[in-house]
């Protein structure tokens, strides 16, 4: 699906504080957006904005395809990697992937699964409970719940996040594939993160 995302006049408060302030941009198919920002900038807050998890004080976040705007829940569009998500640490690899599709609403097959498995390089270790991963195989299984449901729009915070090489070219493959395929949006102060971007948000000057 090609979809445009949009925001205008974005603004958050919390406690009578504002993280930030007049937040516009636009981003469409094969587009990267960055997000940068000082530590307490608000990435994290924006991010979740944008992923429907928070609401603006102020301002708006619209999708739209060639037929106009999508009202439905943005949640299904959208595939997100973030340092604060969980998982569930007594399920396996397996059966975390198994629960993330079946509560979307979608048919877990085995096929689908194996191959996210594959992708971050965790099919080896599907079968053991994610409480016995490492910081890096847990940062990897996140790539595979942000992906079980095809998302158009792939939002990614802080991505090299506890990963080594392997995991870095793993995120980098996987960006250059969502890239051609829909719309890419990393939060990151790491601008090795991000070989080339067509939009920036940065923070520092929103506050």
């Amino acid at each position: 699906m090609t979809l445009h995302l949009d925001a205008s006049g974005v603004k958050k408060v919390f406690n009578r504080r504002v993280i930030f302030q007049n937040i516009s941009f636009s981003v469409q198919h094969q587009q990267t957006l960055l997000i940068t920002g000082r530590n307490g900038s608000g990435k994290s807050t924006l991010v979740k904005i944008l992923s429907d998890v928070l609401s603006p004080t102020e301002g708006s976040i619209t999708i739209s395809s060639a037929e106009g705007e999508i009202n439905s829940p943005r949640a299904s569009l959208i595939g997100l990697v973030s340092p604060y998500l969980q998982m569930y640490d007594e399920f396996s690899a397996e059966e975390n992937l198994r629960y993330a599709l079946a509560i979307r609403g979608t048919v877990p097959e085995t096929s689908h699964v194996y191959s996210l498995l594959k992708k971050v390089f965790l099919f080896n270790r599907k079968d053991d409970p994610v409480r016995a991963y490492s910081s890096g195989m847990k940062q990897r299984m996140k790539y595979a719940f942000a992906l079980a449901h095809k998302p158009s729009i792939l939002i990614l915070d802080e991505p090299t996040s506890n990963l080594d090489t392997e995991g870095i070219a793993m995120v980098k493959e996987i960006m250059d594939e969502h890239r051609q395929n829909g719309i890419l949006i990393v939060a990151t102060n790491d601008l090795s993160d991000v070989d080339r971007y067509d939009a920036q948000v940065d923070l520092n000057a929103a506050n």
